[in-house]
Parts: structure tokens; sequence; C-alpha cells
């Protein structure tokens, strides 16, 4: 068996140190990857796979990808779930001795992608660090390209499902857990596919409280963590130091951009669960998981990518706290009523870059010319800003003037030191001012005079040797020389040194020309040098002033956010709603702002809404499908959402008292790929409104029960009505659009429960929808009349309606209505009873009928067999 060459060998040693990533190995101008790591991306990359001597018996396999473009084929990996490491050549060629020094410089992951080209800018792209005992959890998570860092954590007996919440809200790319983590459940492996995202184990010692934290001490160079209010806060200081340390050990560079742990209580904000977030279609739609059609869509009027990120979690997160929501309220009033200023700070943002991504690229090195003119275009328009809010500020807009930074300082620098069209390219010249530098000045002017010395020979020579066609010529081979066609060859005089001959001329060089070339190319070269030094001097110099750059951009963000609040609440007509700690909603012809946008300002009818802790806490809304119930459970649930994220609301007026969360139960959707049926996926959405809901909580129910029979399906939706109703829960306000009808039966008898149904207007056969919402039950589902406006075929539409008309009149009807009697009888009867006792359907004294129910065998009872003994149990009822 041979020996691995020199250059393998050197591979060898460093791909065993990275042996879970796919090694781009620097070779001159291309990445090359060998033996596995090249079978595996040939396949995913789709390129060619060669091989390459490597001094053993076989070839090794291998590929590669150009230098230049390897960030679209990282990105493709990394998309895939690939890990990849970047090793480059950290030694100049032409002065290695031997091979040339390699070693990986940056580690890039899912959640560590910094390439612009491979991020969504209007989107976060996070890592989250995870860590769970017995008694706690703990989560953080960053954004490496904004500088941002947050942590928090769970205990007590929900923990875990607050966890998971939190998780699907923040939706990293990438979760870094303990590498001797064991899965507990398959709720966290779950997420891997609901969330695209990837799991990566990390070494134990960084999970290890002591070691984390001193990394926490160590990189914001602190005393104590409890500088950072980190004091009695285990998990938070476990997952900020391990993340800390995970970043540390794949950039390999010092994390100056992170400059502050942000520590939260997950109670802080309105708790959104997924279901909450997937059924109002927040950030993107249900079905097609688009931007267009969600509420972030109608919303968003940023101008900048910051500003977009900082909106998107501003919907995420809405406020639970009065003075928070209501300072954004008054800032955006200020900014709605003076056109003039929002236009004008609007038109100024326009002009500005991504101000949190551009100084992350500064942080690692990646930073160009360009991008540097683009953060001095960027700042120059800061001062303007700050002057244009001077003496107009309120609210929110206080603390973002006071957080914005002019920052003339890092614009004079820049505008000093950088060409205002600068190359890509740091190593080709031509970047950096020539009045930056003296030295830089002086080469220049070498070049210049040296070029106006070889003008001058080519002028002289033709004139003493008479030779017309003589031109003074360079060429990267063979340097500067004197062409002279062949047919004048004869006056070539003797001091001319022949150094090439081509077909038609010869070429020739003289002391006095290779002096100026040595002092010419010397000079070029030199400047490459020290444009590429000068630069990196002004990068560090900038670097030392990232934090500001950083908080100034985040104030920004803000800015950009309320302007578009604005903005939105000015184009769509919305208005400022009244917040407070009441228990009250009061919208006064509210609409939905998502559908009032689709279906156009003229056809969207609005509504009302009167929600309390007294009489009308309670909707049940009744009618038929297509004729706006949904519309209307959503549109509440988003002006609250919109109020408390300190947005204007689409409604002419609003009072609105701060709820902790929203719940929804919307539709019946399969969730067969997590092994879930329609009626599993509804009660489990249905048990987590009815475990976690508080008296201060708006709870939006769609159409419970009918993922199975009708009489199982109403007799969940009434006992949940009753539960929430008269439980600890008792005051949440709840809108429960139900097909039950009977349910309407509950106003008078359970407290707070109102009926409300979607009107319409039959003619003849068929119904027209005013998709009004007005006081009373619906006696009807009108299911004929909309199957026939879906386009059922005529024959079905007829042959339903003979059905029907039989079902109506068959004894099933009464007897229907008989049992309905009997259990209202029920409640009436037990909700007078102050003992707060649950209200039951067999709370009967009924030892005889419960005992003949235990004795039935339903699968083997025919259909009359089972109506028949229906009649009779209904008759012993009666009797007690």
């Amino acid at each position: 068996m041979g020996k691995l060459t020199p250059m393998m060998k050197q591979y060898m040693d460093i791909k065993e140190q990275y042996k879970e990533y796919i090694l781009f190995f620097r070779l001159g101008d291309f990445y090359e990857m060998f033996f596995s790591d090249a079978k595996l991306a040939s396949r995913e990359l789709e390129i060619a796979l060669t091989g390459r001597d490597c001094g053993l018996g076989e070839r090794a396999p291998m590929c590669g990808v150009p230098f230049h473009s390897a960030d679209s084929y990282i990105g493709r990996l990394v998309d895939k779930g690939y890990k990849v490491a970047i090793c480059e050549q950290v030694e100049d060629p032409s002065q290695a001795k031997g091979i040339v020094k390699r070693e990986v410089v940056r580690i890039i992951t899912p959640g560590t992608i910094i390439d612009p080209t491979m991020l969504n800018e209007n989107s976060n792209n996070y890592i989250m660090t995870y860590f769970e005992d017995e008694d706690g959890i703990g989560i953080a998570y960053a954004d490496i390209t904004t500088g941002e860092l947050k942590t928090t954590e769970f205990k007590g007996k929900n923990r875990k499902n607050q966890a998971l919440d939190e998780i699907m809200k923040i939706n990293p790319r990438e979760i870094v857990i303990n590498e001797n983590f064991k899965y507990q459940d398959n709720e966290i492996e779950k997420l891997q596919n609901i969330c695209n995202l990837v799991f990566t184990p990390h070494y134990s010692r960084a999970f290890k409280y002591k070691n984390a934290e001193d990394i926490i001490k160590k990189h914001f160079n602190i005393f104590s963590v409890d500088s950072f209010g980190l004091q009695d806060k285990k998990y938070s200081i476990i997952v900020a130091g391990a993340i800390l340390d995970y970043i540390y050990d794949t950039q390999k560079v010092p994390l100056k951009h992170i400059d502050k742990i942000d520590i939260y209580n997950h109670n802080n904000f309105m708790i959104l669960d997924k279901f909450t977030r997937r059924n109002l279609e927040l950030t993107e739609t249900l079905r097609g998981k688009e931007k267009k059609g969600s509420l972030l869509w109608v919303v968003d009027k940023t101008c900048t990518s910051m500003g977009a990120r900082t909106l998107k979690q501003w919907i995420e997160e809405p406020l639970v706290n009065i003075k928070g929501i209501n300072a954004r309220l008054d800032s955006v009033e200020l900014l709605y009523e003076d056109i003039l200023l929002r236009d004008e700070l609007r038109e100024l943002l326009k002009n500005m870059y991504d101000l949190e991504r551009l100084s992350s690229k500064i942080v690692y090195g990646t930073v160009n010319a360009r991008d540097m003119i683009a953060l001095k275009n960027s700042i120059k328009v800061v001062p303007v800003i700050k002057d244009k809010l001077k003496g107009k500020v309120k609210g929110e807009l206080i603390n973002i003037f006071e957080e914005i930074d002019e920052l003339r300082d890092v614009f004079a620098l820049i505008d000093e030191a950088i060409e205002e069209d600068p190359p890509l390219a740091l190593k080709e010249g031509g970047i950096i001012k020539s009045k930056f530098n003296q030295e830089l000045s002086e080469l220049r002017s070498a070049i210049t005079d040296g070029k106006k010395w070889l003008m001058d020979i080519e002028s002289r020579e033709r004139k003493s040797t008479g030779i017309k066609t003589l031109k003074v010529g360079f060429n990267k081979i063979f340097g500067y020389y004197i062409e002279v066609t062949k047919s004048n060859i004869k006056n070539v005089p003797d001091t001319y040194i022949r150094k090439q001959t081509l077909a038609n001329s010869e070429r020739y060089i003289m002391p006095e020309l290779k002096e100026i070339e040595d002092k010419i190319l010397g000079a070029e070269e030199k400047i490459v040098k020290l444009e590429y030094n000068l630069f990196n001097e002004v990068r560090n110099k900038v670097l030392g002033e990232i934090n500001r750059i950083i908080t100034t951009a985040k104030a920004i963000a803000r800015l950009d956010v309320l302007l578009g609040f604005a903005e939105v609440s000015f184009i769509y007509r919305f208005n400022k709603p009244g917040i407070n700690d009441s228990k009250k909603i009061e919208l006064k012809n509210a609409r939905h702002p998502v559908v009032e946008r689709v279906a156009g300002d003229e056809m969207f009818v609005p509504n009302d809404t009167l929600l309390d802790d007294n009489e009308n806490r309670f909707y049940i809304i009744t009618g038929p499908n297509m004729a706006g119930k949904s519309t209307y459970l959503r549109q509440v649930a988003l002006n609250v959402l919109l109020a408390q994220i300190g947005c204007f609301v689409p409604a002419d007026e609003a009072v609105i008292g701060v709820v902790d969360r929203i719940f929804t139960r919307v539709g019946a959707s399969d969730d067969l790929f997590q092994g879930q049926s329609t009626f599993m996926v509804e009660m489990s959405e249905l048990s987590n409104i009815l475990n976690n809901a508080t008296q201060n909580s708006l709870i939006i129910l769609d159409e419970i029960g009918r993922g199975t029979s009708t009489y199982d399906g109403l007799s969940i939706a009434w006992a949940v009505v009753e539960y929430i109703s008269n439980s600890d829960i008792l005051g949440a306000k709840t809108l429960f659009a139900t097909h039950y009808h009977e349910l309407t039966e509950l106003e008078g008898k359970l407290k707070g429960v109102k009926n409300y149904c979607i009107s319409v207007k039959e003619v003849g056969d068929d119904i027209v929808f005013l998709r009004k919402i007005i006081r009373g039950g619906a006696d009807q589902s009108y299911g004929i009349q909309v199957a026939k406006l879906a386009g059922l075929p005529n024959e079905v539409i007829d042959r339903a309606r003979i059905i029907l008309d039989k079902l109506e009149k068959s004894d099933i009807a009464q007897e229907n209505e008989d049992i309905l009697k009997e259990i209202s009888m029920t409640v009436e009867e037990t909700s007078k009873d102050t003992s707060g006792e649950q209200i039951n359907f067999f709370n009967l004294n009924s030892n005889e009928i419960i005992e003949e129910l235990k004795k039935v065998n339903i699968i083997n009872m025919t259909p009359i067999d089972a109506m028949n003994k229906l009649y009779n149990l209904v008759e012993k009822v009666r009797k007690i």
C-alpha cells in the first residue's frame, strides 16, 4: 500500500478534526472535496466526480467548485441540512516552504449563515440552544447577522408545552443540544419536520453551569453575570453560555456585535401557540405558506430589511404591558397626523441599506469596499432623520430619538478613505483614495510619472532612429519592450538588446526602459498590498464603533415599523384603539384587515362586537357556511392582536382590555403527517385551550365537535360551553361559531351566553349572504342552498331536498327535540345550584338506566332496534 502525498496527508489530518462536516479544501482557485465528501457533494450538487492521485493504490474521489462562486454551492448544501467547514490557505504560497499552511477558518451551519445571498433579508436566521433537566428548561437564541441574543427559561408542570410553543414562535433554523441529550418524548423530534430545522450536538462541557458562566463573563468582560440580571437564572446562564461557545467554535472570530443578553419572561408577551399563529395566518397563509394573504402582508409598509424583521417579531410577540402598548400607539398617532413628517422620514429610510447585516460583515471580516460605501451612504441620512424627529417625539419615539447616534465620525472616516465606486475585489487596488495616505499618493505618482516617461521614450526613440512605427509596449511575461517591424530592423541602434522575435517584428529592451519598468511594477505591487492593509485598518476602526452602529440600526428599525403602522392606518382607514386593563373588547364597525384587502373596501361588511366579563362574555354564533362566521371570529382576534402590537385597528372605534392569550380552534384540518386524524387534532387543540386559558384570554372556537358523529359532537360542544362558562376560566371572552343550533338553548341558562347569527336573505330556494352579525340564533343551516351555490349537480340538490323533507317529518326529529328539552331543563336547574358543581348530562338518579346502557351492544343492533332502545330510555328518563 502506498503512502499519502504531503498534501493529502494535510487534508486527512484536518478532516479528522471535522468528521461531521463537508470539508471545502482550498487548492488554488478551487475548493476541493475528497473521498466520501466528494461522493456526497457530487450527488447533492450535481457536479462531476473525478479523481486525484493521492499516493495510495487507488485515486481519491474528488470534486470541486470555483472559490469565487462557492457561496451558492454552500448554500444548497446548508439548505439540505449539511454543515460545511471552510479550509483556507493561511499563508502566501509564494513564501511557503513546502506545503502551504491551511486551517479551517469558519464553519457554516443552517443557523450560522452570514452570506446575504443565502438569507431572507426580511426574516431573522436564528440559532438556538436548548437545555432541560427534571426541574426546568432553558432556551437561548441568536441571529449572528444582527448581534441579537435572547434567553428565557420555563418551570412548572406545563414547562415543556410552553417551551415548544416558544420554539415554534421563534422558528430557529438550528437547535444546539448537549451531546448527551436524551429525547424525553417525541415532541422535540417532531419539530425537525414542522419547522425544517436541524439538531446539532455540542460538547457537554459547554452546558455545564460553571463553564457557561465563565464564557459569559469572558465574552462581555464582566465580573459577575448579575450585571445582566442573570442571578438565580440557572437555565438561562447555561444556554446563553452554550450558544456563545458554539458560535465561537464555528465562527472563529471575536463576536463584538453581540454586546448584551436580552433576558425576557415569555409571559411579558401575549402567548400565541402554534395553532393560533397558524389559524390566524399571522405571517404566512395556512395553505400556500406564502406572505401574501397573511396579516404581515397587509401591515408591512416598512422601507428597510431591518424594519421588516422587527415587524415580524412584533407580530409574533404582542405586548401585554399597557404602558408599552400605548407608547407605540402614541408614536403612531403622531406620525399618522403629521403626513409631511411621515413622508419625509419614509423617503429617507428608502436610502438606507441593512445596517445590521452590514455590521455583521464587518465583524466577520467579509466586508468589501462596496459594503463600506453602502454603510457610509446609510449613515449619511441618520443625522437628517434625527433632525426631523427633534422636538416632535412622544411615546416610543422618545426612546428611538435618544438611541439614534449620528455616527458622524464613522461617516467621515469612510468618506475620507474609500473610493466612491470601488471594485468588488479587495486585492486588485483602486479602493483607497490617494489623499488618505501619503505613501499611497507617492506610489501612484510614481506610476503616473513612469507612464509619462514611457511616452517620452517612445517619442524620443522614434525621432532618433527615424522609425515612425516604433512603439513601447508591455506584457506580463516580458515586461516593457520596444517593438520594431522587420522592415525597419536595419535602423535599430546597437544599444538595443533583442528580447523576443515575432513573425513580423522584433522586440527589444534597453537599460533605461528596465529601470522605469522596475519602478512602475514595483509601485503597482506595493499599492495593492498597501491598499489592502489600509482597508483593513479602516475596517478595524469601524469595528471599534460597531455597537454604536447596531444600537442605531435597531432604533431605526423600530422607527420604520411605527412609520409603517401609521402609513397602513392612513391608507386603510384604521383608527387608534383605547387600551386599558378592563375585561372589555368593544369594536364598532370592525373589519377583517386581510379579507377587506382581498374583497375590496366596498364589498366588506363591518360588524360590531361587545365582549366583557359579565353579560356578554360568550357568543354562540350560528348561520350557514360561507356566510362569514369564520371571518368574523378572526377579525375580532386580529383587531385585538393589532392593537397589542401597537398598530391602529380596522374599526371605527375600539376599546380593548389587554388580553394575555388568544386561543383559536378553527376548522378541521388533518395532521396525517404526524399520524393524527382530524378529530384527534381538533381535540388536542381544544385540550390545549381548556387547560391553559385564563380569565384574561380570548377564545375563538369554530365548529367544535364536527369531526365525529352528530350526537358525540353536539355533546362535546355543549359540555365545552358549560365548562368555559362555569369553570376556573369563568370570564374568558369567547366566540363560538357552530352548526349545532341546538346550543342556542343555552342563552338564558348560562350566565353571559348570548346568541348571534349571520343574517341571510331567502329568495325562493336560494339565499343571499348579508354577512351581518345580529342577535338571535339561526334555526337552520341552509346547507343545501350553500351546496347549490358551490355548483353541485341539480340532480343531487333535488334529491337532497327530498331526503331533508322526509327527515324533518320523521319521528327522529321529534325525539331529538324531546331529548334537547330534557337536557336544557337539567342545565337550567343545575345552573341555579350555588354549589358550583360542574353540570353533568347524567346527573340524575338513574342507576338503573346507566346499568341498562352498559349492557347495550350497539355494534350488533339494527337501526330500528337502536331507535326502539333510545325511545325506551327516553321514556324511563321522563319518569325519573
